[in-house]
Order: C-alpha cells, then sequence, then structure tokens
C-alpha cells in the first residue's frame, strides 16, 4: 500500500501534467501570521488558458500554485515560547476574477493539498495528520508593470479525514511577479 506521501506526490504530478499550461508564468512570496505562528513561503505559478465568465471587462481565470513553506509555530504544545518548525509543500488551483487586461483589482479563490514535515501542534491546536488542506480567500492588484500584491486568508484542516480537526487560519501578504 502506498503511503500518504507517496500519494501526495502522484496526485501533485498528476494534477500538474494535466495543466492546460505550459510553462512557469510568475514567482511570489509569501508572509503569513495567525495562531502564533508565522511562515515564508515560496510559490511558482503555471497561468491557465481557459476564461469563464468572460464579459466585455473581466473573466474567471485561473492558475496553478506549486509552493514550498517554512513555518515557525511559537506556542508548540500549548506552551508559550516553545517553538516547532515545519515545512510544507503544496500544490493549489487557484480561481482568479479578473479584469481582460489582467492588471488593476482582483479576487481569488483556492484549495489545495498540502504535505507537512511534522503535524502541526500549536496554541492549542493538534492536528492528527501531516496532510492537510489549504484553502484560501483574496484580492489584490496587479500593476501596469506586473507586480501582484494581495492579501488572503488562508484556513489549513485535514477535512475530517481523522480527529481531531480543529484547524488553523493565517493571514497572508503575497507578492508575485511574472518572468
Amino acid at each position: 500500500m502506498k503511503t500518504l506521501t507517496q500519494r501526495f506526490l502522484l496526485g501533485a504530478a498528476c494534477l500538474l501534467a494535466s495543466a492546460s499550461a505550459s510553462a512557469i508564468d510568475s514567482y511570489s512570496a509569501e508572509f503569513a501570521s495567525g495562531n502564533k505562528s508565522q511562515f515564508v513561503r515560496g510559490g511558482l505559478q503555471w497561468n491557465w488558458d481557459e476564461q469563464w465568465l468572460k464579459s466585455n471587462s473581466s473573466f474567471v481565470g485561473g492558475y496553478w500554485d506549486a509552493t514550498l513553506t517554512q513555518w515557525r509555530n511559537n506556542a508548540y504544545q500549548g506552551v508559550a515560547g516553545a517553538s516547532q518548525n515545519i515545512t510544507d509543500i503544496g500544490i493549489t488551483p487557484v480561481f482568479r476574477w479578473q479584469q481582460s487586461s489582467k492588471k488593476g483589482v482582483y479576487a481569488e479563490a483556492g484549495i489545495g493539498m498540502h504535505l507537512f514535515s511534522h503535524v502541526y501542534n500549536n496554541n492549542g491546536r493538534r492536528f492528527s495528520t501531516a496532510f492537510q488542506f489549504g484553502d484560501h480567500l483574496g484580492a489584490g492588484y496587479v500593476f501596469a508593470s506586473g507586480l501582484d500584491v494581495g492579501l488572503k486568508v488562508q484556513h489549513f484542516s485535514n477535512g475530517a479525514i481523522k480527529r481531531p480537526n480543529p484547524g488553523a487560519n493565517l493571514a497572508v501578504v503575497r507578492v508575485a511577479y511574472p518572468f
């Protein structure tokens, strides 16, 4: 029987292989805080070719977001000042409502898969699995130069695969730039 890690990596590879994107389009850096945790995340994005709900000035499109994240938890096992470091890899399909020019204001939402190096146990929230879903809602602005600055709220949970499943919420600042 395959391990959860092997299944995750196989699933992520299949998702990327089936995507209608041909090359890396942008890179991003994210910084987050919440529940006495912080993280720094680097990512690569592949834009989709599809456009849905097109109007004269906007459409819904999206991108794949492949990420590597380093967490710092500052209340490990509920003890103030005790720390836990976690690394996570993730893949997320993100839907984005944007202007036809792909500049200006946007709103986005995504639900992806994340595999943590250790089970999260911070500030009274102990996850039961290293596999987590990461969903987010965000908004931002793409400048004429292509610089993309956004804010989002991200929630991590295992989707009730196993109990306990308290989840954790973080506020995220995102900066991205196209190649």
